[in-house]
This record gives structure tokens, C-alpha cells and sequence, in this order.
């Protein structure tokens, strides 16, 4: 009679996270942009850190908004670090906050998981560039969508105001807390 044997419970990879980072520490804003593929603070920032890791050192210290994440712990084991996570009311859905074992601060913007690839994609080019003067939300806030995400110049239209009647911004851009809320659900009253 064989004796059933135990094996140790095994979590997967993580997967190589959706992150550009600015190609040096001379920022004025933002440090580069990430990605998430979905909410899950479990899935997806064991491979943020090793990313952080490889370029920045060891990462100690991550702080999160404290609604938009699906789930919340205090500690994260990543490799042989364990890294502490704050979850925050007044940091910005749109921000990201890590500080590594020598006490630099990295931010990154957060892409929403549902935002369309180009979109996407342009927000955190936006991000990791030097130049860059815009704070997260505001990147968010012009990100092009639909046929304005190809032909991308980069402009912020919601920066341009009409005298006490709003922006002179096209249609087809959502503000920057649409990209942080769920649709309603069909069929059920609210």
C-alpha cells in the first residue's frame, strides 16, 4: 500500500507586470506608469516589486488607495522580503506609491485594468517621460479613447476652460473618476 505523499502548496509565477519606467531618477513628477491586469493586489503586485526590485533596489513599502483594490492585506513575501502595504483614503486612485530600502520614493501611475491598449499604453509612455509635468489623474483624465487613441499629440483639452461653462474638451473622453467606477448593473434598481 502506498502512503499518499504531501506537496507543499505552490503559487504561480507572477507575471512579468505591465510597467515603463522613465529611463532615469531625474523626474519632476511621475516615475513611470503600470497596468494591472486586474484588481487583485495578490496577483499583481508580487511582480510589480520584482520589477521595482531590479531597477530600484529593494522595495520595503508600497502605499494603494484603499477602494479601488479588490482586496487588502498588510504584508506581501516577495522572494526573501517581506514588504509592507498601506492602504490609503486620500492617496489617488490614479497613484502608486513604493519605497525602497534606501528611502526613495517611487510613484507610478495606475492604469485602470479595463482601459483600452492604446490608451493604456500612451498613458504610461506619458508617465515615465521627463518632461512630463502632469500628476496621474490628470494624465488619465486625457487619455485618448476610441479612434483618438492612434493619432495621441499628447495635449491636455480638460486644461482649457470656458468662462464658467466647463471645458472645451471633444466628447469621447471620459473624466478621470469614470475610469475608477463600475457601470451599473443592468436590471437591478438602484
Amino acid at each position: 500500500m502506498s502512503v499518499p505523499t504531501r506537496r507543499a502548496a505552490t503559487t504561480p509565477a507572477p507575471s512579468a507586470p505591465r510597467l515603463v519606467l522613465a529611463p532615469t531618477r531625474d523626474r519632476t513628477v511621475l516615475d513611470g506608469g503600470w497596468w494591472p491586469r486586474s484588481w487583485d493586489p495578490a496577483a499583481e503586485l508580487p511582480g510589480l516589486v520584482l520589477a521595482l526590485s531590479e531597477r530600484h533596489g529593494r522595495i520595503r513599502h508600497l502605499m494603494l488607495n484603499l477602494r479601488t483594490w479588490d482586496s487588502r492585506f498588510r504584508r506581501l513575501t516577495v522572494g526573501p522580503d517581506v514588504v509592507r502595504i498601506g492602504w490609503f483614503d486620500t492617496l489617488d486612485p490614479a497613484l502608486l506609491v513604493a519605497t525602497t530600502g534606501r528611502d526613495i520614493q517611487v510613484d507610478l501611475l495606475v492604469v485602470p485594468p479595463a482601459t483600452p491598449r492604446a490608451a493604456a499604453e500612451w498613458a504610461m509612455a506619458t508617465a515615465a517621460d521627463p518632461t512630463n509635468l502632469r500628476r496621474a489623474p490628470d494624465i488619465l483624465a486625457s487619455a485618448p479613447v476610441g479612434p483618438q487613441a492612434a493619432s495621441a499629440t499628447g495635449s491636455d483639452a480638460y486644461a482649457v476652460w470656458d468662462n464658467e461653462g466647463g471645458s472645451t474638451a471633444p466628447i469621447g473622453r471620459r473624466p478621470v473618476n469614470d475610469l475608477f467606477t463600475t457601470p451599473p448593473r443592468t436590471g437591478v434598481p438602484s
